[in-house]
């Protein structure tokens, strides 16, 4: 049996990507898995979306440097560690930074400039609100350097 108190059926868990401000931690909190004899279910994310890849990247290497005009996304972290950069769009401010890791998961909504930098091979989920159809995905960002931050 799960020996952790789980939410009533009523409780309604507020979607991150309608509440998340710049002044919060991109960090997403999880909730406590669901765990008995066979294993455990952990919850993610339970918003409508459109994409879910998987993306492996090789120590040192930067992903993103771009910003979405409608996408967000929420990573979840499965092995390795990210250096994540970020900040509003148009903000000439060095981009704030966090270190997330292994089985955490974090959230960019749209507008918000960011850059991966990659501390190890990283393999991680990005869920999102978009078609990752390369064409779509391509047509929603302006590509922009937010790491190496340059003023």
């Amino acid at each position: 049996m799960n020996s952790e108190p789980r939410a009533s059926a009523t409780t309604v868990r507020p979607q991150v990507s309608s509440t998340w401000r710049i002044s919060d931690s991109p960090i997403i909190p999880l909730e406590s898995p669901f765990a008995d004899a066979r294993g455990s279910i952990q919850p993610l994310v339970d918003e409508t979306m459109r994409s879910a890849v998987l993306i492996s990247s090789k120590k040192g290497t930067i992903r993103a440097n771009h910003v979405h005009h409608t996408d967000w996304h929420y990573c979840y972290v499965l092995k390795g560690s990210i250096e994540y950069h970020y900040r509003p769009e148009g903000s000439r401010e060095e981009p704030l930074k966090v270190v997330i890791g292994e089985k955490q998961m974090f959230f960019t909504p749209a507008g918000v400039e960011h850059a991966m930098v990659f501390l190890e091979d990283t393999d991680f989920l990005c869920l999102g609100r978009n078609s990752r159809e390369q064409d779509s995905y391509e047509a929603d960002i302006t590509r922009i350097q937010v790491y190496p931050y340059k003023d």
